[in-house]
């Protein structure tokens, strides 16, 4: 690692505060980038019926298809904007990334079949997977060190709201007009770009004699590479509770033998409502303890609790019963913020973009591993639906509390150097 000389914000700016333009502005995208990211799921019965998929297992495979094309789309843009983030600068993936997306939402509102349907979800996933490693780059490299993890908090806690905006909105509007309205939401925050300013540290790095944004950078080096490894454990059960468990409601709740039927879009309301203030939570009690690592721990062997709760504890249960489970599985899993609050603080100036933009992404994206895995074993007579989960979970969280019980404490951590 290189030490810089300490030059916080550029051309005398004073340092930002947690209500300011560049934190305001990384939360309301986010927002927009939650609700596309989550739109799919919700309407995904619907549309795909829309599309004359009807058969339920049909309507399932076809599902978990559209689901991996988006993942795809979001392991190349994590590669992608993450290096230009580190390249190029914050802002320009930020608002890039924000374009893409709501580009590709319009155009999903379009679509007449799958195939159509498949490619606009991969070039959404690649405008995805931009804007939340810039945003939460851009508020760590701009707040007071120890104000970060609240601002961090803030648009993670903003952004996840952006899940239940999506089912009021595809509930009342239709999934074509879910996607339009989207769309338009992100061109709408495109006009606010104008008050927000790029990260001193970035425009200090730019000046140094320094690689930026070498993503093979991070496999050369044992140490590193072993870091942002334990980076990854820590994110990728996220999008299993998201992805099998919130995702596949309907076809739990039928194996569960619920009182009622459940739908998956009152089930991402209901996972994303506890999400946010798990979110609020985590980054809370992160900074009054001052200790990123040990908050992770209690979220997620919380977690673990909570998904137990719902593979084993739910036979026969109300819809009410099952809906509040899937608050609690939102609720312990509110450690997302604060996952990609610890990657981007693990690394230097001229690696942090390219670290925190991938490891969200590699982890969401670990979805297109997680779900034929879990396809495959669903189909052991020993395990079915619920042993399939059951297994996957417990590996997944297991290794996400080694990796968040053996990584450098980053609270209050500074983060004026290079790698």
């Amino acid at each position: 690692m290189h030490a810089l000389q300490p030059s916080p914000v550029p051309t005398g700016r004073p340092a930002a505060g947690l209500l300011s333009a560049v934190v305001m502005v990384a939360s309301l995208g986010y927002f927009v980038d939650i609700y596309d990211l989550v739109l799919f799921s919700i309407i995904r019965v619907k549309s795909l019926n829309s599309l004359g998929i009807t058969d339920p297992a049909a309507v399932t495979d076809q599902g978990l298809y559209l689901l991996s094309m988006q993942m795809w789309g979001m392991l190349l843009g994590g590669i992608l904007w993450g290096v230009l983030g580190d390249k190029r600068g914050r802002l320009s993936v930020l608002f890039g990334s924000i374009l893409l997306y709501s580009l590709a939402n319009i155009a999903n509102g379009f679509v007449q079949s799958v195939p159509q349907y498949a490619w606009l979800r991969l070039i959404a996933g690649v405008g995805l997977a931009g804007e939340l490693g810039a945003g939460i780059t851009l508020v760590a490299e701009s707040l007071p060190k120890e104000k970060r993890g609240y601002g961090t908090m803030i648009v993670a806690s903003v952004g996840v709201s952006g899940a239940m905006v999506a089912y009021l909105v595809g509930q009342q509007f239709g999934w074509r007009n879910a996607y339009f309205i989207g769309g338009g939401l992100g061109l709408a925050l495109l006009a606010l770009r104008a008050g927000v300013f790029e990260s001193g540290m970035f425009e200090q790095t730019k000046r140094a004699d320094v690689a930026r944004g070498n993503f093979l950078s991070l496999f050369t080096n044992g140490p590193r590479f072993y870091k942002y490894l334990r980076c990854l454990l820590v994110g990728a059960p996220f999008w299993y509770l998201v992805g099998i468990l919130i995702t596949l409601a309907p076809e739990f709740g039928q194996q569960f033998h619920l009182q009622g039927p459940v739908t998956g879009g009152l089930s991402i309301f209901w996972c994303y409502f506890g999400l946010t203030l798990g979110d609020v939570t985590s980054g809370s009690v992160s900074q009054l303890i001052k200790s990123r690592n040990r908050t992770l721990q209690i979220f997620i062997l919380s977690s673990a609790v909570t998904v137990a709760a719902y593979l084993f504890g739910l036979e026969g249960a109300s819809t009410s019963v099952f809906y509040t489970v899937c608050f609690l599985i939102g609720f312990t899993g509110g450690f997302w913020a604060l996952f990609v609050t610890v990657a981007a603080e693990q690394f230097g100036t001229n690696l942090r973009s390219t670290v925190a933009t991938t490891a969200p992404n590699f982890a969401r994206g670990a979805t297109v591993l997680i779900a034929p895995a879990y396809k495959a074993l669903k189909a052991c007579p020993s395990l079915g639906m619920v042993g399939a989960a059951g297994l996957i979970g417990a590996v997944l969280l297991g290794l996400a509390f080694f990796g968040a019980s053996t990584l450098p404490e980053t609270y209050a951590k500074d983060l004026d150097y290079t790698e």
